[in-house]
């Protein structure tokens, strides 16, 4: 809507925006592994290991599910299109609001890690963009390092973000709002849940490889999918942190902007 007092031409609430955009890659994902699993259930579930051609195996990975069959190829490209876009202005409004908080004599590092956070993020969202484009069918190699990017810079993004957010938040013996504090509690946990998660899936499939068991890859793919749920669910702490925001669509002088604007 607009809102011509204060020159912007179009809005729209963070908390809105962070729902669509986060809703994106959770309906493509169960899209893709639903799907799969009805139509593609025999080809998407096959896999072996170094001792045998065929283990058995009841759920798809992700990597099959989203990458190796259409129409769930172009869904989930699509989702991830329109997804990742708005991320990269999300990415600048987080260094931006955690850059207004002064910490004092060691402000330089805090400043540091804040821009360490903006960088991994962006990093993870070209990866995901990478590994979604180029599937493990098309070009192995290039789909493994984008997702091996993607986990690396996503935990580290996670980790550094939990830090940034504690720290500003903290600073000059201020204390957290309930709001921060509810952020800060569903962060830390989503992340411990996330790293275990992949951790648990790494050794499922080293397990898989190494002694071929029946189900054992099924459990690795159920483990995956807890580590795609629980990231997008770390990024939903965006719609509390940014409850009282707007993107706008600003007129200046002779240019238009984007920017991100406190309601209250």
């Amino acid at each position: 809507m607009g809102s011509q007092g204060n020159g912007l031409l179009f809005q729209i609430t963070i908390n809105k925006l962070a729902k669509i955009m986060l809703f994106l890659p959770f309906f493509g994902a169960a899209f893709c592994i639903i799907w799969s699993i009805i139509f593609d259930f025999e080809s998407s579930t096959s896999t072996h290991c170094r001792f045998r051609s065929k283990v058995k195996n009841y759920l798809p990975s992700i990597s099959s599910a989203i990458g190796g069959y259409t129409p769930q190829r172009y869904v989930w490209r699509i989702c991830i299109a329109l997804h990742c876009s708005p991320r990269f202005f999300i990415t600048a409004g987080y260094y931006t609001f955690n850059t207004q908080f002064n910490v004092g004599i060691r402000n330089n590092i805090y400043k540091f890690l804040a821009g360490l956070c903006a960088i991994l993020n962006s990093i993870e969202i070209l990866a995901l963009v990478v590994l979604t484009n180029i599937s493990s069918i098309e070009n192995f190699s290039i789909h493994e390092n984008s997702f091996i990017t993607f986990m690396v810079t996503s935990e580290c993004y996670m980790l550094c973000s939990c830090i940034v957010f504690k720290w500003g938040r903290t600073s000059n013996g201020r204390p957290m709002t309930p709001k921060e504090k509810k952020s800060f509690h569903y962060k830390i946990a989503l992340f411990l849940f996330n790293i275990s998660c992949f951790f648990i899936a790494i050794y499922l499939y080293l397990r898989h490889n190494s002694y071929c068991e029946a189900g054992v890859y099924s459990q690795f793919a159920f483990m995956e999918y807890l580590v795609v749920l629980s990231n997008i669910a770390y990024h939903w702490t965006m719609c509390l942190d940014f409850d009282d925001y707007v993107l706008g669509l600003r007129k200046c002088a002779e240019s238009m902007e984007l920017t991100i604007i406190k309601t209250v």
